[in-house]
């Protein structure tokens, strides 16, 4: 008597859920399998230690437990975000909107893009003499170099995605009566936004770029001050603490932007993490 079993069901083309731990996915598990490695290497780097100026990561930790606890490194903080946020804000409000200009209308492109080709390629340290010499070493001074850094970094990556947008979507548009505002906001910035948004990452990194160079160069003040002073003194582990402050809360922005871009612009990318 011939028996039949039943088959499994085909899953070809399903999409395999991705391993988790405690709510936690896979992803989550190498990048901190990363940073662990990243961090045991500086360990045995500062124990061998191939530079008497490299300290341990325990050291750094310690010095920067030490300047927390002491209120250095927040009341430096209170100093290098005030140019950082201001430059920074300005940079995403105008680079975004001229970036954005410049993809829909040539006499944009043609006016604005060589301004910013040469504020990318010219060097940032030879230009702060200048930006000394107009606006002094006050706030004012230090905002124009994180912009410097910044702005065309940003607009430059919105003109190219503006200009990379499809040209079927921006047709189907028009053919249901869309507006140009309409076009603008309903499919060129949705549609550009995932190079909009790394433009973005790029240019707040090179925003704290711009201020730590401003804090070094123009005036020693917040965390530069920091820097420079227990490089000085040859306080290393407290140097290395200031730094890596710095590469901390650079990635904090940038993680923040990333959250903004996912939860506002990319519903694809949300639903995929989910």
């Amino acid at each position: 008597m011939a028996t039949t079993t039943a088959s499994a069901p085909d899953h070809a083309g399903m999409p395999r859920p991705k391993a988790s731990l405690f709510g936690l996915t896979s992803t989550f598990y190498y990048r901190l399998l990363s940073v662990v490695g990243l961090f045991a290497a500086w360990q045995i780097a500062g124990l061998i230690p191939i530079s008497v100026a490299f300290p341990t990561f325990t050291q750094t930790m310690q010095a920067l437990f030490e300047m927390i606890i002491d209120g250095r490194i927040g009341a430096a903080y209170a100093e290098t975000i005030k140019p950082l946020f201001l430059g920074v804000g300005i940079s995403m409000v105008f680079g975004v909107t001229i970036g954005v200009s410049m993809g829909l209308n040539r006499i944009y492109q043609w006016f604005w893009e060589p301004i910013f080709v040469v504020l990318q390629a010219s060097p940032v340290a030879a230009l702060i003499p200048l930006i000394t010499y107009a606006y002094g070493i006050g706030l004012t001074a230090k905002t124009v170099a994180v912009i410097i850094l910044a702005a065309p970094i940003i607009v430059l990556n919105t003109y190219k995605a503006v200009r990379n947008v499809s040209p079927t979507l921006v047709q189907m548009c028009r053919s249901f009566q869309g507006s140009r505002i309409q076009e603008i906001w309903k499919v060129v910035i949705p549609n550009a936004a995932p190079v909009i948004f790394a433009g973005l990452r790029l240019g707040v990194a090179a925003g704290f770029i711009g201020v730590i160079l401003a804090e070094l160069l123009i005036t020693p003040t917040g965390i530069g001050d920091i820097i420079s002073y227990h490089r000085s003194i040859a306080e290393y582990p407290q140097m290395y603490a200031a730094v890596f402050t710095v590469i901390l809360f650079s990635a904090v922005m940038v993680g923040l932007l990333e959250v903004a871009e996912t939860k506002y612009f990319r519903p694809e990318k949300r639903k995929s993490r989910s």
